[in-house]
């Protein structure tokens, strides 16, 4: 009947006044004064039970909202579930979720037939409840002074002291293929290693602190530092052997000199630099030192810097191809090609690649990974020889310039590396990469693998111009044998182990069989059968570098085979560093000759020298496989760790 409407009250208590009064609206207190004492008496219970329900809810909820934002990350899946809670969410998986046991992937499924439903308030109380003590266990989890374990964590499948822990939400980057697999396990108390650290390792952190200690004095905040004449030079103006030996402070302990280098990246490090700078060497030293940072301490200071130099470097990918200039302005964002040609190094376009990814898992910005994937399936699109690359290919045709030389050394070496390792990272599951590294080994056993006389080392040889043979091997090649174990490590064929230790030998030969005990930069293998001696150094091959990929293989394969006989080569080799290498005055510097009775000085300490040698040192000589694992972490061509991922 139009105009006529009933008072929600009146119907709602069984009662209806529209036939005494049809057209005239009742107000309220009329219709409660009619209501009898025990119709009156049921409203008011209905409102104080409703008001008593509130009481017990609000104060979770605001509970909840007093948490610091990483936490209410942490248990953003829970909270959401919380708010969605009702009687039909009553699944086996809304019991093992809260109670830790559920799988973080599943979704929360319609209700089945046969399981009971939950009492709404009853079960808002508990979750409530049940939220609020899992977060107070997670807070007695850590040390006081101690950071919370990054959000971005490796993939842990349980603590390094072999005990279980309840499944945390998993965190989802900006793409469903970002997922990390998280888990609470307690964070490795770096800082925390007096009594657990080996003998040799104990020596290693001798030396790095007498290195720091001549840097700190003489060229703090610079980029390298010269021992002998006590001065430092600057290549990106950025502090890069800070930047560089972050994580090295962490790994190894040392939290006075990483708090001084905290406090000069917080107050001094800036990236606002009118400086041209190398894309390749910017992304593994300094972009990778500030992420591997981060995941280890969790300190945002790092995460942000990294988010910062990471903007910086993205108009290199602007290119006419998808290959990306070598070299940006980090103020202009100005990108060009090498002063000395139009082409890049093709390890230096193809190593950047672990470094962008992880940024994209770090920020949930995708833009990063979308730049270098871009990149890498171009590469992969380009015909090869039996898998193996020309060491140049042009920004602006995107071409391989078909005349240069193939090789596993200088400006080839790290694009092996990283197909390796970034099928590694992203959980195995991107297997362009991997097949493109079989491919590649494939191509190194038909055209570069050879034996030397006459003790038949095995070495891997450089085709010049793309066809012919040359038995010349660079240091930088001996990074190969710890990759190919790694590989080996995660499934792939077994004479890969094989040959890996081969040329493990053959790179600890170089080092044994000079006068110093320290390798050259390049040697040459002799071919002919009436041959004396298996190694050839050419006098501008004779120096030394400090470099790291002797030791970091060695690391590898002491990790995978607990065979002592690898720390022994180390230390052999660390020994040799001490005593050619150490300058009386502080610090370390690279020489000349290896091959000469007493040595003379290049005055120069490489900031690799204490992001990668003496950091793989220290690891290849402890005993603690849980010091950063190579199942949760794979580490970049500069020694920065960084977390695999689930995808």
């Amino acid at each position: 009947m139009p105009g006529a409407k009933r008072d929600f009250l009146s119907i709602s208590l069984g009662f209806d006044d529209e036939q005494k009064e049809p057209r005239k609206r009742q107000s309220f207190w009329r219709v409660w004064k009619r209501l009898s004492s025990l119709q009156r008496s049921v409203i008011c219970l209905i409102i104080v039970l409703g008001g008593l329900s509130a009481l017990y809810i609000l104060p979770a909820i605001h509970h909840g909202n007093k948490l610091s934002s990483e936490d209410a990350k942490l248990t953003k899946d829970k909270r959401q579930a919380v708010d969605k809670v009702a009687p039909e969410n009553g699944s086996p998986f809304f019991k093992d979720k809260f109670l830790g046991q559920g799988n973080d992937n599943q979704q929360i499924q319609p209700p089945q037939a046969g399981v009971p439903k939950l009492n709404k308030q009853d079960d808002l109380k508990r979750v409530a409840k049940q939220q609020i003590d899992e977060y107070n266990k997670r807070l007695q989890k850590h040390k006081p002074g101690m950071r919370r374990p990054p959000q971005h964590k490796p993939v842990v499948d349980r603590p390094p002291n072999g005990g279980g822990e309840e499944n945390q939400p998993v965190d989802r980057g900006a793409d469903p293929d970002f997922n990390v697999d998280q888990h609470a396990v307690p964070p490795y108390d770096y800082f925390n290693q007096e009594g657990k650290r080996t003998a040799r390792q104990e020596a290693v952190v001798d030396a790095f602190r007498f290195a720091w200690q001549a840097y700190k004095k003489y060229a703090w905040g610079h980029d390298e530092f010269h021992p002998i004449t006590r001065t430092h030079s600057e290549w990106f103006g950025v502090g890069l052997t800070i930047v560089d030996s972050l994580d090295t402070l962490v790994i190894l302990g040392l939290k006075p000199e990483f708090d001084d280098a905290r406090e000069w990246v917080a107050t001094e490090l800036t990236f606002e630099k009118d400086k041209d700078v190398n894309l390749f060497e910017i992304t593994i030293r300094v972009l990778g030192g500030l992420l591997a940072t981060y995941h280890l301490t969790g300190d945002d200071l790092f995460k942000d810097k990294a988010i910062d130099l990471g903007n910086r470097l993205l108009p290199c990918f602007n290119s006419p191809s998808n290959v990306p200039f070598s070299d940006v302005n980090l103020m202009t964002s100005r990108a060009h090609a090498p002063r000395w040609g139009p082409d890049s190094s093709t390890s230096e376009v193809t190593t950047i690649q672990l470094e962008f990814r992880d940024l994209s898992r770090v920020t949930k910005d995708d833009k990063y990974e979308n730049s270098v994937m871009t990149v890498s399936k171009h590469i992969h699109g380009l015909p090869k020889k039996d898998g193996l690359v020309p060491i140049f290919v042009n920004a602006n045709t995107g071409s391989f310039r078909g005349t240069s030389t193939i090789t596993f050394g200088a400006r080839g070496d790290s694009y092996y590396e990283y197909l390796l390792k970034q099928w590694i990272q992203t959980g195995k599951t991107n297997n362009m990469f991997k097949d493109d590294f079989l491919e590649a080994i494939d191509g190194v056993k038909k055209h570069l693998l050879r034996e030397s006389s006459p003790s038949k080392l095995l070495y891997i040889g450089e085709l010049l111009g793309g066809r012919t043979f040359s038995p010349k091997m660079d240091h930088l090649v001996c990074y190969l044998p710890g990759t190919m174990a790694l590989g080996y490590k995660n499934g792939l064929p077994d004479d890969h182990f094989d040959i890996a230790k081969r040329l493990t030998e053959t790179c600890f030969q170089m080092y044994a069989r000079m006068p110093t005990k320290l390798s050259p930069e390049i040697v040459y293998f002799s071919q002919a059968a009436q041959s004396k001696e298996d190694l050839i150094v050419k006098a501008p091959d004779a120096h030394n570098l400090l470099r790291p990929e002797t030791v970091e293989s060695l690391f590898y394969m002491y990790r995978f085979t607990g065979d002592k006989k690898y720390q022994d080569m180390g230390w052999t080799i660390f020994q040799a560093f001490l005593k050619h290498t150490k300058v009386e005055n502080g610090g370390f510097s690279s020489i000349h000759n290896v091959k000469a009775g007493k040595t003379t000085f290049r005055d120069k300490l490489e900031s690799f020298f204490l992001a990668e040698t003496l950091k793989y040192l220290y690891l290849l000589f402890g005993d603690d496989s849980s010091l950063i694992p190579l199942d949760k972490f794979v580490f970049n061509s500069e020694a920065h760790p960084l977390p695999i991922y689930s995808s």
